[in-house]
């Protein structure tokens, strides 16, 4: 395929017909752990699958194409492809992180400063002035979520880049909110690109993955070298799940962002809401970043409910097409309580800095009937008001 084709063909397109055996047009599973030799010191291009996959390799293949990198390495889980970029960095270099980000992210880099693997700087993105601060320390690696999880915050990836790189920093985005479809970090300034693959690249909820995607050859074997040497790479199989996962990402998040929309503008006008987190919308502080580094504002949306956690329980309990489930980017709808959830691992202290409250409630708004899910989200916010 050609760079001039469109991402949402090569989404469609990718690996097929790449079978030079049989001519299959998917291309096969390879579930082999071992590869023979063809005689002695005569090694094939794979021997081992933690090494090398051609299934999985398909999978890396096709990530690097659409993010515009040179390669890209499938990890086991999106925790593994966050793990794997650590392991660049030495205990007297200094990253620079979001104080926001993932719990999952947020709470490796915390126990890495706290073991002295590495110095870690919890830095609040929007405070221009304290990232400035942190930047003059000179970091060897700066982080970058946007959209932040799970407050959709938005950082300018260019400017912060450019900043980042000035000082000597590796610049990482992690981009599992968006896809390659609505984002390219590599082409924004960001030398390694990060995904949970868990989420929107497979689509599924049925398969947990990662990757990592460097924007340059030299990175890109460095990053391998580092995934075989620890074991984080992922299964053969886990990749021809998502790697058919990846050939319906377009007309997913096509249907995800339009509910999306829709989700956001009724949760702005409902009086049980005190406040809507949600890029789509004007008011929203990040909306003309988002509007001109994203091709679409994703479909995650995040609210604070009106009152206490007793009604966060009232809303989630009469709520029939979200699911009370962690994760994101599947083609059902899930309903997430963050500080209870997927940033229980952060402290209280913590999640108060990164404005994670008690009555923050993330969705993951899913595929199905856009008018279900506004006449489901708009009962349980009713019955969340009458508490």
């Amino acid at each position: 395929m050609s760079k001039q084709d469109s991402l949402r063909t090569r989404t469609v397109r990718a690996a097929l017909e790449t079978d030079t055996q049989h001519g299959a047009v998917v291309p096969p599973l390879h579930l082999t752990s071992t590869f023979a030799f063809g005689g002695y010191g005569e090694k094939r291009e794979y021997d081992y699958s933690r090494s090398g996959n051609p299934t999985r390799d398909a999978l890396g293949r096709a990530l690097a194409d659409l993010e515009g990198g040179a390669g890209a390495v499938v990890t086991a889980s999106g925790m593994g492809a966050v793990s794997l970029v650590t392991q660049f960095f030495r205990p007297d270099q200094v990253a620079v992180v979001p104080h926001d980000c993932y719990g999952g992210t947020y709470r490796l880099f915390n126990a890495l400063n706290l073991r002295g693997a590495l110095q870690v700087k919890f830095v609040d993105y929007q405070d221009a002035a304290a990232l400035d601060a942190a930047l003059a320390t000179k970091p060897a690696l700066v982080w970058i979520e946007t959209p932040s999880n799970p407050l959709l915050r938005i950082v300018d990836i260019g400017a912060v880049a450019s900043k980042a790189k000035a000082v000597g920093a590796l610049v990482v985005a992690d981009n599992t909110f968006l896809s390659p479809l609505w984002q390219q970090p590599l082409a924004l300034g960001a030398d390694l690109v990060v995904h949970s693959t868990t989420k929107y690249l497979n689509g599924h909820s049925d398969v947990v993955g990662g990757a990592v995607i460097a924007a340059t050859p030299e990175l890109h074997e460095q990053v391998r070298w580092w995934g075989n040497c620890i074991g984080v790479t992922g299964a053969p199989f886990d990749s021809f799940l998502t790697l058919r996962g990846l050939r319906t990402l377009h007309a997913r998040m096509r249907a995800h962002g339009e509910n999306a929309q829709r989700i956001a503008e009724l949760l702005a006008g409902h009086p049980a809401v005190a406040k809507v987190y949600f890029p789509g919308l004007p008011s929203h502080p990040g909306h003309e970043i988002a509007r001109r580094q994203q091709q679409g504002f994703g479909a995650m949306v995040s609210f604070e409910l009106r009152g206490t956690v007793e009604n966060v329980k009232a809303l989630l309990a009469n709520l029939e097409y979200f699911s009370l489930a962690e994760s994101l980017g599947g083609v059902e709808s899930l309903v997430a309580h963050p500080a209870s959830m997927t940033h229980a691992a952060m402290d209280e202290a913590a999640r108060a800095r990164a404005g994670i409250s008690a009555t923050l409630v993330r969705l993951s708004v899913g595929i199905e009937d856009g008018d279900d899910l506004v006449r489901d989200l708009t009962a349980g916010l009713d019955a969340a008001a009458r508490v």
